[in-house]
């Protein structure tokens, strides 16, 4: 199971069209097959089981109702994007799996990435869509019901445990099965360091190794960031070819990935000194393929 998490938006129609493969519509009435899983205040919007098939459109006005009765709630950042929009992806071998089991796994990577909180009686909205065969989508708007913003963990390393978790539990099939070993970096960290090495040498390496494993502007997550930019635009052609080609790259990514924690591993057991950079003569390339630049607020029309 591979877990993305999209850039953020303000539109939730957005959003729920690439998780249901369509255009929203006022015809298309989505059942509890589709949405397999939502926040727990919600239960209070319907009177009869009748009531809870909405129409696409209408899900996608429950999700924005938030932006609309707080119209200035931001981010502490500033930021108006609201929509928080996760898919998660099976290997193309898994076996099917059944209603409960999606919903399982919809609630477990909304609690990792801190969109449900336990408890938590003013949380965010959110709702999870399967309607493409393999995939789920969760769909939230962070702008909680106090008008606050969600601090949710959108955390790569966190989600990416979570999964693995899932994949255990429900034996499903793993996509570092033949990749790395995440473990590999600790053991080989622990052994015994040769007698020969200098300690500002070790300082240096211990830089240089988490110069690598960055995750912002580190050289493995620029070729990460571009791989996944690729898979992202194979998955939007039409046919399974695109789609089979674009599952085999986030597989690439999954590994590359693995390799990033491998000398975070590596590096968390030497010596750290962050004004310790003589290895690097020049600066790391950042990542050219970051966060979409802020938008002005658009609200739809309701």
């Amino acid at each position: 199971m591979i877990i993305r998490i999209h850039p953020r938006g303000i539109d939730p129609n957005e959003a729920l069209a690439e998780a249901l493969g369509r255009p929203v519509s006022r015809q298309e009435g989505l059942t509890d097959h589709t949405v397999v899983a939502h926040w727990p205040g919600l239960d209070a919007y319907f009177l009869d089981d009748e009531d809870r098939i909405w129409a696409s459109t209408e899900w996608a006005q429950h999700l924005n109702h938030p932006s609309w009765q707080h119209r200035h709630a931001a981010s502490p950042q500033g930021d108006y994007r609201a929509i928080w929009h996760a898919s998660a992806r099976l290997h193309p071998d898994d076996r099917g799996l059944t209603r409960p089991e999606w919903s399982e796994i919809a609630h477990r990577i909304a609690r990792a990435a801190g969109v449900q909180r336990p408890g938590d009686e003013l949380g965010c909205r959110w709702i999870a869509v399967q309607a493409q065969p393999g995939r789920i989508d969760l769909i939230a708007n962070l702008i909680r019901a106090d008008g606050t913003w969600t601090t949710h963990r959108s955390n790569p390393s966190r989600l990416a445990a979570e999964s693995r978790r899932l994949e255990a539990e429900l034996g499903l099939i793993s996509p570092s099965v033949g990749g790395p070993d995440p473990q590999q970096g600790a053991r080989f960290s622990q052994r015994a360091r040769p007698p020969w090495a200098a300690p500002d040498a070790t300082v240096q390496l211990a830089e240089l190794l988490r110069q690598l494993a960055d995750e912002d502007a580190g050289p493995l997550a620029t070729v990460r960031g571009l791989v996944e930019h690729a898979a992202h635009r194979l998955d939007r052609l039409p046919g399974a070819h695109g789609r089979d080609r674009a599952h085999q790259l986030e597989l690439i990514a999954r590994r590359l990935h693995g390799v990033q924690h491998d000398l975070d591993s590596l590096a968390s057991t030497l010596p750290a000194n962050s004004q310790t950079s003589l290895l690097l003569p020049t600066a790391l390339p950042t990542n050219p393929v970051g966060q979409p630049a802020p938008l002005g607020v658009r609200r739809p029309a309701r």
